[in-house]
């Protein structure tokens, strides 16, 4: 079966490969890929920044946004042959902590979770692949064309939740959220603030095309110029692009009581002025809560599906803005400024 591989540690290492069928200890669910979506990680794994392959082999196949369809499963284990399915991209510590032991490996204490495609576990970016029942979510059939989007929702179904959860800490009545970013991930964050029912407000640097478009068609507003300018004092803040003047701005330009999540990967070695007491003072005087979040656990992928459910899939169809057959994988990891998600056609 042809697989997309790259070789962790190595550059300009990114190829098709054949490799054998997966074997039955992989899980006891066979699933065919139908599509793996691509994102910064993959991206960085691909330049060599990122990445482990699993034990025994020294290259790592790709993808963990993923989707497929069941080509045979057990008679007990709630699937059936044809139905859809995401496989959950970590996977518990062999050894768990206690946070993994309690079905919470989003959230674990010792670091030595795998991730499919990232870190020790082979990717979905491949014509087959394996594994058990309890490590896949199974979507209903109408989400076919969008159902690889779950991954990517997953990391804001967990945001939204953990928010919610420190909400309940003190009387909390939210009704303005802003988003900072409008990638995948940021368009997402509002879907899911706009579901809840709140007044959601999109920044990003760009002027026009689709991602404004994709913000005012769900109903929130957009925004291009930088948070400070526009004097709004969310109650909720989503920071999705790890951008350091952007994560700062999000940190001062808030409301009483906001809560703000950090969800974007910052990059390393450049240095910024802050003035810390000042930043401190505002956070305790307003009883601010900034917290981080990243990954997600089964209960996360089930919020998730049941917000692509509900969400409009013509608008949840255009945020896949290429669709590119896994032949032509050389065209998808090429950057294009009009893209929002690429997405790797498995099935030709």
């Amino acid at each position: 079966m042809r697989a997309l591989t790259v070789t962790p540690g190595s550059t300009d290492s990114l190829r098709l490969r054949d490799l054998p069928e997966p074997p039955e200890n992989e899980g006891q669910v066979l699933v065919e890929a139908l599509a793996v979506g691509l994102c910064g990680t993959d991206i960085e794994i691909i330049k060599a920044e990122y990445g482990e392959a699993p034990p025994g082999q020294d290259f790592l196949v790709l993808g963990h946004e993923n989707l497929g369809r069941v080509v045979a499963a057990p008679p007990a284990s709630g699937l059936e042959k044809g139905d859809l399915v995401v496989g959950i991209v970590r996977r518990p510590d062999p050894e768990p902590c206690k946070a993994c032991a309690a079905g919470e490996w989003d959230m674990c204490l010792n670091g030595n979770y795998t991730e499919h495609g990232i870190k020790g576990l082979d990717g979905f970016a491949r014509q087959h692949w394996r594994a058990d029942a309890d490590a896949m979510v199974k979507l209903g059939s109408g989400l076919e064309d969008v159902g690889v989007l779950l991954e990517p929702t997953t990391i804001v179904a967990k945001a939204w939740e953990q928010i919610n959860r420190i909400g309940q800490r003190a009387f909390f009545d939210p009704h303005t959220a802003v988003v900072t970013g409008a990638g995948p991930v940021g368009l997402l964050a509002a879907l899911l603030g706009v579901q809840q029912g709140l007044e959601v407000h999109v920044f990003d640097v760009v002027t026009d095309g689709l991602k404004p478009q994709l913000v005012r068609d769900l109903g929130a507003s957009y925004h291009s110029e930088p948070l400070p300018e526009s004097g709004l004092k969310p109650d909720v803040l989503v920071e999705c692009t790890g951008v350091t003047q952007v994560v700062l701005d999000a940190l001062k330009c808030r409301d009483q009581d906001a809560i703000t999540c950090l969800t974007g990967v910052s990059g390393t070695g450049k240095q910024t002025k802050v003035d810390v007491g000042a930043l401190n003072r505002e956070e305790v005087l307003m009883n601010g809560v900034v917290f981080g979040s990243v990954n997600a656990n089964r209960r996360h992928y089930d919020a998730a599906a049941q917000a692509l459910a509900k969400a409009d899939h013509d608008w949840l169809r255009r945020l896949i803005t290429r669709r590119i057959p896994l032949a032509d994988f050389a065209d998808a990891v090429q950057h294009r400024s009009d893209d929002v998600k690429v997405v790797l056609d498995l099935t030709h």
